[in-house]
């Protein structure tokens, strides 16, 4: 069977159709196996960004638990400053996690990746504070901070993959969305902790005890989440590739040599996901209680009412890019980040709790409309042999560059502008970008995957 017809068979699309190709069902895969793909993409996802993220929710608790008393604006960035460190370590574990996915599978690379994150982010919760070990702790926290974010430089990339390929062709926009959505419920879960502990406890107890709970808990469903993991097969795309011995020895050459406009585009287009989701999504709170001197636990509760409704409009992104197509849709978001990013952050200093709860709702729904396309839109972007590279290093740089950075930036551009719309102006300046990136490209949906 040629490369073509074998692609077209497993995704269920003729491959006589031409550029127009006709969809019909993939009878290759059952739908009990896509139900309990889903399931653990979900779980798997859900798990090591739970982890992940509390770090950016208690990010004004760690200030002072792990550096020294200083002014209040100088400890935060130095907690932000760990935070991006912590980003700069993701493209190399993209390379070396899109190396492990490409050669040896998708799903030993994410049973791996789980494991590592579970383990550094219970490290967390074990660190003594700056009182007792002085300048160790943030170091420490520093080295823990890497792990973490060598390990999340395979899971997204990785999961996305691995909708995709096991995802029927009319439906890889909806499957894809999977990978965002259990992002956010990770968020929303770390916001939900984080608004009880600073509701049932003292200032005083969050500083001792309080701020490790969450912590504590990515032992227990760390296992959980790698036990449901292995218990998969690979993605029928890989085990096709595997069975051929079809692959590449060095995906991340075979990438550079012949997919160099696409690593460049994928770059580009992410670049709105990454400022924006760590701006909105992970910074906001902390926004919200120090530059607008909102109340903790207000700050966490508008928060986490924003993040339930990004997941609600997370899926119904993925079944519109589905139907309008990739392009239309990641164009959409930034045009609308472009006209309404800085009129919603003026509306955020009114103090008024229900006009902020609303500007987060709205950013948070056009941020799905990039978030929601995008996984399926890098994935149908770079063919198999180097879906899992092209992705995680595309994904990891633009990461790495903008989005570790995004909560230090806005912080430092505030005290740099004494404007508490810089933030918003920062956003605007990604979304140029990605809207330039994706102008390049050409629409991917509907299409069979790219097999060479």
């Amino acid at each position: 069977m040629s490369n073509e017809s074998s692609v077209a068979a497993e995704q269920g699309v003729s491959p006589a159709s031409g550029s127009n190709h006709t969809l019909s069902p993939n009878n290759t895969v059952s739908k009990d196996t896509r139900r309990r793909v889903v399931t653990a993409s979900f779980i798997g996802n859900f798990v090591e960004w739970f982890d992940y993220a509390v770090y950016g929710y208690l990010a004004g608790i760690i200030s002072t638990v792990f550096f020294p008393e200083s002014d209040r604006q100088t400890a935060l960035l130095a907690t932000f400053g760990v935070f991006a460190i912590s980003f700069f370590v993701r493209p190399l574990g993209g390379f070396i996690w899109g190396h492990i996915g490409d050669r040896l599978g998708r799903k030993q690379a994410l049973s791996l990746s789980i494991v590592l994150m579970s383990v550094a982010t219970f490290c967390i919760a074990l660190i003594p504070g700056y009182a007792t070990i002085g300048v160790m702790a943030p170091i420490l926290l520093l080295l823990v901070r890497v792990v973490q974010g060598f390990s999340a430089a395979g899971e997204y990339a990785g999961a996305s993959a691995f909708l995709v390929e096991y995802a029927p062709a009319n439906r890889r926009g909806l499957y894809a969305a999977v990978v965002p959505a259990s992002t956010a419920a990770g968020l929303l879960l770390g916001s939900l902790l984080a608004a009880l502990l600073t509701s049932v406890l003292s200032a005083e107890q969050l500083n001792e005890w309080g701020w490790r709970l969450p912590f504590l808990l990515a032992a227990p469903m760390g296992l959980i989440g790698r036990y449901i993991r292995t218990k998969l097969e690979d993605t029928p795309a890989f085990r096709e590739l595997a069975e051929k011995d079809d692959g590449v020895k060095a995906p991340a050459l075979a990438m550079f040599k012949t997919h160099r406009k696409q690593l460049v585009i994928a770059t580009g287009a992410v670049l709105l996901n990454a400022v924006g989701f760590y701006v909105i999504l992970s910074y906001m709170p902390t926004y919200l209680s120090e530059e607008l001197g909102f109340g903790a636990t207000e700050s966490f509760l508008a928060t986490t009412i924003a993040l339930a409704s990004y997941i609600g409009f997370i899926f119904l992104t993925g079944i519109a890019s589905d139907k309008f197509g990739r392009k239309r849709m990641l164009i959409t978001a930034s045009v609308l980040f472009i006209l309404l990013t800085v009129p919603a952050f003026m509306l955020l200093d009114t103090r008024n709790f229900l006009v902020i709860v609303l500007v987060q709702i709205l950013l948070g729904g056009m941020l799905t409309l990039n978030d929601g396309t995008l996984p399926s839109f890098l994935a149908e972007l770079f063919p198999t042999k180097v879906r899992y590279t092209g992705f995680a290093v595309s994904f990891n740089l633009s990461n790495a560059l903008f989005g570790g950075t995004a909560p230090f930036m806005a912080t430092l551009l505030i005290g740099m502008t004494a404007s508490k719309l810089a933030p918003g102006w920062y956003l605007v300046a990604a979304a140029i970008v990605s809207l330039i990136a994706v102008l390049f490209a050409t629409e991917t949906s509907k299409k069979p995957l790219l097999q060479d």
